[in-house]
């Protein structure tokens, strides 16, 4: 009789804990997101210190040397830019030129035909 009665409390208590269903409104001033996107807009035409590890006329020789920086340098963003009949490898984003010397001098251990590049030749 005592099981049972512990059966049917527990039974009433897993019933009692079912999740409760809600509605959430938020309500944001458009201020807020006008403000974020100028914010993104700022961001995206900052300029910024890069390291140009390498170069090549062939598109395969580029990327190879690409995903070999991704894994050398996991945490720094890379890319690839193409001006005819180059493509070049580039990698990082330093707002501080002290910032970009510091990388850069880890990264010629690595690639030792790096060069750092001023904000107006990194970014076209």
């Amino acid at each position: 009789m005592k099981k049972n009665i512990l059966w049917l409390l527990m039974l009433g208590a897993v019933l009692g804990l079912h999740g409760q269903q809600g509605e959430l409104n938020i309500k944001q001033d458009e201020q807020i997101t006008k403000l974020l996107e100028i914010y993104k807009s700022a961001l995206k035409d900052n300029e910024y210190y890069r390291v140009q590890i390498g170069f090549s006329t062939n598109d395969a020789t580029a990327q190879s040397l690409k995903s070999n920086a991704e894994i050398d340098f996991p945490n720094l963003p890379s890319r690839i830019d193409f001006a005819s009949p180059t493509y070049r490898v580039r990698i990082g984003r330093f707002k501080t030129k002290l910032e970009a010397e510091r990388m850069y001098n880890k990264i010629r251990v690595k690639y030792p035909n790096a060069m750092l590049l001023e904000p107006k030749k990194s970014t076209k």
